[in-house]
């Protein structure tokens, strides 16, 4: 769904999205309109905030803009307001939690902007009031002073006349409301008294200016704390009165009470730096957090960071829910920000299941290590969640080292590519950062990163090991093994690769790539040699093995490259040959009967499941491993070895299935094994790797 389309819901959602704005705030301030018309108008106000979803942001503000406009000016307005949409616009729109804040913020920025400047000339003609009821005439002074009194009296702002020392000498009905004090208690006081100790000094130097002269107005927000412990937070608009002569006389001074709007702006701005579901910092404020503790505030200082990740989280939430997964993942963080608060820590979520420990001012690997362990004693301690006792496990990766040197962006990859290190070694145990072991880890992080820019670009090739017959030499068939020109590590071979293409779910392209490959060299083998030509071998990976498509795409390659299916050998993992039920696949089948060879990899791995590969149209097995290379050594084999590769052999040969072992380096080993039964082999005793093209010269040698 495009991010300007529409989510489900039509026209009467819409209505009924507004009907309940409507609903939330028609009675919340005095408006000239009926229902109908303010339904109308929230109509518009919604579309306008669609809008601004999609672009830029000043049709949200104009739509806060517009809520005063119409009169809808009770702070309650804009609380209401903002949660009513941040609960529908999802419904509307593909929004990430910054942009829904960001487009929030606009409306609450556009309906306090307006607010204030509607205060503003509310002020001004207090202002004028005032000075009207105390510098025009008697006559006229008693008419002006009934209605100076009557703005007075009822502005719901807070208005003090002060003198020019700061001393209060008299308040308005909204002085004590806003203050939460008596009028004995603010009449007397300075105004001082009604900011807290922070803010004196801006309030103070501001006010000197005013009473000097230099400036007409001034405007600050400041705060008071009042006798319970609660903070007032008020918007203070300062203007100076002069007398007849053009001195200044005394202070009008206007309290606006922002103490919801105020809490509102910190409520959005905790919602920027902290993760919705457990109340932890996200990695906004972890960033921020990071580069203080990351300041060289004195010589030798350390740092610490722990990468928690949950083992089998995913178990919880497939197999209980999600609601359980997530009171879990609750769990886990109060525990890590109750026991990270003791020793001045920080615990973040980074996301999914992932937790990291910030810890400023280390004092050694030895002393992290401990705090990690205590941690870990904390996370999988049971927790009662509902009707289950779960217990998490975690893997952690720990990082500690001086702050010189170091900055925020390596010191996460480095503990994220030990914590991969803990999940590889075996799970639920912590790993400390090694620089050589971690230097493979980022190598391979790069490999990663970069093989699917590598397809694109044409870096990798494809290369065959020949496969001949031991008991002729001929030249049988022609195993693919493809190659990777990497511009920084060189050539590498498809050990170094094929793992990180199963890890990340790119083995299915990149054996699609090869197919194609390896189906157009065998293609120009067998137009030009005939019955000569080379079987084509490539070996499927298991994941490859059970794309859905696959069938589609051998059937097509062959197609387009004209490549006869007989001149062709898939190599299938034998788990990849059945399905969970443990019957053998559809695709094994169609391949036969398309005339496909098919050779089962790694064959004798598991001799428990050799039986069921007895009726299934096999071609052959292939066989490889370290037992292999025993049978090199001119004193033999190990025993056990050569019981092992016998008993397979055998296995085969009951199947009436031709065995061809891999990494046959001589005449000796080449000999052994075919005593024991073997027919093919491939390695530096059948041929060192060659091109497509050097394949081509190898064909047409004479026999």
């Amino acid at each position: 769904m495009a991010d300007n389309e529409e989510r489900p819901g039509g026209a009467d959602d819409r209505r009924h999205v507004v009907a309940q704005w409507t609903r939330e705030i028609i009675h919340t301030s005095y408006v000239a309109m009926g229902r109908p018309e303010i339904e109308a108008f929230l109509e518009t106000c919604f579309d306008d905030v669609l809008t601004a979803c999609d672009g830029p942001l000043e049709p949200a503000r104009q739509a806060g803009e517009r809520l005063v406009g119409v009169h809808f000016t009770n702070p309650v307005v804009v609380h209401r307001t903002i949660n009513h949409l941040a609960a529908e616009l999802p419904r509307y729109r593909e929004l990430d939690r910054t942009a829904l804040v960001d487009v929030l913020g606009a409306i609450g920025s556009g309906y306090a902007g307006a607010l204030r400047e509607q205060t503003l000339s509310e002020q001004e003609i207090i202002k004028q009031s005032v000075l009207d009821a105390r510098d025009a005439a008697e006559e006229a002074l008693r008419a002006s002073e009934a209605r100076s009194r009557a703005v007075f009296t009822s502005s719901a702002l807070g208005i003090a006349i002060v003198t020019l020392d700061g001393i209060v000498d008299e308040i308005n009905p909204s002085m004590t409301r806003i203050f939460r004090l008596s009028g004995d208690a603010l009449v007397g006081r300075t105004i001082f008294d009604l900011a807290d100790a922070a803010w004196v000094g801006e309030l103070a130097a501001a006010n000197a200016d005013l009473v000097r002269g230099e400036v007409d107005r001034y405007q600050l927000e400041i705060r008071f704390t009042e006798k319970h412990g609660s903070h007032i937070w008020t918007q203070l608009s300062a203007s100076l009165v002069r007398d007849a002569h053009d001195n200044p006389d005394y202070l009008v001074m206007l309290f606006e009470d922002i103490t919801d709007r105020h809490m509102l702006q910190e409520q959005f701005r905790r919602q920027a730096v902290h993760d919705p579901l457990t109340g932890l910092p996200n990695r906004t404020q972890l960033q921020t957090s990071m580069e203080r503790a990351l300041e060289p505030t004195h010589p030798g200082r350390r740092v610490g960071l722990c990468f928690f990740d949950l083992d089998g989280f995913k178990a919880v939430n497939d197999s209980l829910g999600h609601p359980v997964g997530d009171q879990l993942l609750r769990a886990v963080a109060q525990r890590l920000q109750a026991l990270t608060a003791e020793f001045g820590a920080l615990a973040a979520r980074m996301g999914g299941d992932e937790f990291v420990v910030l810890v400023p001012d280390t004092d050694g690997a030895a002393g992290l290590v401990s705090l990690v362990e205590k941690m870990l004693a904390e996370v999988t301690r049971p927790a009662r969640i509902g009707a289950h006792e779960l217990a998490a496990s975690a893997s952690v990766g720990v990082v500690e080292r001086e702050v010189v040197g170091t900055d925020a962006e390596s010191l996460l990859r480095d503990a994220d590519i030990t914590l991969y290190r803990a999940k590889q070694d075996g799970r639920a145990q912590w790993v400390l950062f090694d620089a050589e072991r971690n230097a493979e880890a980022r190598d391979r992080f790069k490999l990663s990163a970069a093989l699917p820019a590598a397809l694109d670009q044409g870096e990798l090739f494809v290369e065959y090991e020949p496969v001949r017959v031991l008991a002729d030499g001929s030249l049988f068939a022609a195993a693919a093994s493809i190659r990777w020109d990497h511009p920084e590590f060189g050539e590498l071979g498809e050990e170094s690769f094929r793992d990180l293409a199963e890890e990340t779910g790119l083995i299915t392209r990149l054996g699609g790539w090869a197919l194609e490959e390896v189906c157009r060299h065998a293609a120009q083998w067998t137009e030009r040699f005939g019955e000569r030509a080379p079987i084509a071998a490539m070996n499927l990976s298991h994941r490859h093995c059970r794309d859905p498509d696959l069938v589609n795409e051998v059937q097509r390659v062959l197609r387009e490259t004209g490549l006869p299916p007989e001149s062709l050998a898939l190599g299938m993992p034998e788990p990849a040959l059945f399905d969970h039920q443990g019957d053998a696949v559809d695709t094994v089948e169609i391949f036969a009967e398309m005339g496909i060879k098919l050779i089962v990899s790694q064959f004798g791995d598991d001799y428990t499941r050799l039986a069921r590969l007895r009726g299934l149209p096999l071609y052959g097995v292939r066989i490889d491993g370290p037992h292999l290379a025993g049978f090199a050594d001119p004193d033999g084999p190990d025993p056990l070895d050569e019981y092992l590769l016998s008993a397979a052999a055998g296995a085969a040969k009951l199947m009436n299935l031709p065995v061809v072992a891999g990494g046959v380096g001589d005449e000796l080993q080449a000999q052994r094994l075919g005593a024991l039964g073997v027919r093919c082999a491939i390695g530096p005793f059948a041929g060192e790797r060659v091109s497509a093209l050097e394949l081509h010269e190898l064909i047409a040698e004479p026999e």
